[in-house]
């Protein structure tokens, strides 16, 4: 029951990350946002929620993960309601804001109280699985979810409906978890480092901030951007100073000097970074190019998530068989082969091709997320967990952020050198339309005639290229990771069954097992 009610909570977190994609077309008809309301409007959540992880995973450690985690579901029904409420586009922001806050409270505190109700290295094994392949649904069902909604909530296509969805779970969830969850803590000595919380705070939301900023197609040398990443770069660089001289540091650096800590987070970035970027090209390959609904490309990508479902159920026994190097170099190898072999995708749909890809993709990526994460928490002291299980979240939010940007980035430089000239197509429009498929569209209609088919059959080859070149790129970073994983351990430790009982009762207690004999 434990693990149900951690699942429920990472579910909804889960969730509406992306559940707000589908009613952006009915919050901008209703509320009526400037295009800098609306993109905080989406960006907002994932940025207060990625900069606040380190903050609360700590917070919990201190003062009780289970405080922490309830304290997020009240604010997580709270925030909802009011986003759900909201009449003007400032009210919305501020809701989603909350909702990342209450998100940044829950999603460690779900990972830090695994480590604590499964000592038992083989045990967390299983329940990270059933963890990484519950995210991946939420993941997935957020958009499935919020177009069901919106087309059969009471109040037709009203947008609001799709936050309700986590009001009833909530109250549901508080009363549970209260009963359910055990509270614990970890290292209490000395004081809490506000200062240095505000400053990782600070520095990652500058940090993710620019990152975003690029991945929304701004110059690299644009004032905002590099004034995000300079400021958000120069706090980071503050804090990690701060606590190599602290003597009880907010966030023990020395566990970044293990090899499998290290690399199990490097293998994250890795991850998301691959995923999260292909996810967005390939989404707009089978719109723009195939020609796909929305719902239909939904459906297209599903394979992909039951794929890594079905690696995050099977990761336990992979792990105890083959161990974190081979499951975690493995699950690389295999999503460079899926990605490479999605290079064959042309103009024309091939449904065969994508499915195999994209079961590969899938399976191959779970894969290695789950190696990564067991492994950093498994190498992580138990009276860290919420720090620890903070920083890996902190590299999944990253990894997704440059995914977008990095990959994205490549996209568009392969992708315009191909409308530069385009024979019966006036330099203007050839220029407008190298900036995306999407404009190429608007103003091959614009044209019309010959001129409007040459200029759109022209976009759909480039895209096609530069789809290629990304999933080159990609599979070159994926291989880079596969090289990486050969750090971490060969075997899965669990350690002997003393190591595990003693840790449980430190960390059921707060007392070294020693001093209760």
């Amino acid at each position: 029951m434990v693990l149900v009610v951690l699942c429920v909570s990472l579910l909804l977190v889960a969730v509406d990350a992306t559940v707000l994609h589908v009613a952006v077309p009915a919050v901008t008809e209703d509320l009526k946002p400037g295009a800098m309301e609306l993109l905080w409007i989406v960006d907002i959540y994932p940025l207060v929620c990625a900069s606040l992880l380190i903050l609360f995973g700590t917070l919990g450690d201190r003062v009780g993960r289970r405080r922490v985690l309830l304290l997020g579901y009240g604010l997580f029904g709270v925030a909802s309601a009011v986003a759900a409420l909201a009449d003007t586009p400032h009210v919305l922001i501020a809701a989603r804001a909350l909702l990342g806050v209450g998100g940044a409270m829950i999603m460690p505190a779900t990972l830090s109280i695994l480590r604590q109700v499964f000592p038992d290295r083989r045990e967390r094994a299983l329940a990270i699985g059933i963890w990484s392949a519950v995210a991946a649904v939420g993941a997935a069902c957020g958009p499935l979810l919020g177009g069901f909604l919106l087309e059969h909530f009471w109040w037709d296509f009203w947008w609001g409906s799709v936050f309700l969805i986590n009001i009833p779970l909530m109250l549901v969830s508080l009363p549970v978890g209260r009963w359910l969850l055990p509270e614990s803590t970890g290292r209490r000595n000395g004081p809490w480092d506000v200062v240095g919380a505000l400053m990782a705070a600070g520095g990652l939301f500058g940090l993710v901030l620019g990152v975003k900023r690029l991945g929304s197609g701004e110059s690299p040398f644009g004032a905002t951007t590099l004034l995000a990443v300079a400021v958000g770069g120069g706090l980071l660089v503050a804090f990690v100073r701060r606590q190599r001289r602290r003597r009880y540091p907010l966030v023990d650096l020395a566990m970044f000097t293990r090899p499998a800590f290290s690399t199990s987070v490097g293998c994250i970035v890795l991850a998301m970074l691959a995923l999260v970027g292909l996810e967005l090209i390939a989404a707009q390959y089978l719109q723009l190019v195939l020609g796909l609904s929305p719902l239909e490309t939904g459906l297209r990508l599903l394979p992909l998530t039951i794929a890594a479902m079905a690696a995050g159920l099977a990761g336990s026994r992979m792990l105890q068989r083959f161990g974190p190097r081979a499951m975690v170099a493995t699950g690389f190898a295999l999503t460079a082969l899926a990605v490479a072999a999605l290079t064959a995708m042309g103009g024309e749909d091939n449904a065969p091709l994508m499915l195999t890809g994209f079961v590969l993709l899938g399976f191959g990526l779970e894969t290695t997320l789950f190696g990564a994460y067991e492994s950093m928490l498994s190498e992580a002291p138990q009276t860290q967990a919420g720090g620890a299980a903070a920083i890996g979240e902190t590299s999944y939010q990253l990894g997704a952020g440059i995914g977008i940007a990095l990959l994205g980035s490549v996209m568009n430089a392969a992708y315009a050198p191909g409308l530069s000239s385009v024979r019966g197509v006036p330099a203007a429009d050839s220029a407008a339309a190298s900036h995306s498929l999407g404009e190429a569209y608007e103003v091959a209609s614009r044209l019309g005639g010959a001129q409007g088919d040459a200029l759109r059959a022209a976009a759909r080859d480039s895209f096609v290229h530069g789809l290629h070149v990304t999933l080159l790129v990609s599979a070159g970073l994926l291989l880079l990771g596969a090289l990486a994983a050969l750090r971490l351990p060969r075997v899965m430790d669990c350690g002997a069954p003393a190591a595990c009982e003693a840790g449980a009762a430190r960390e059921r207690t707060g007392v070294p097992v020693e001093s209760l004999r």
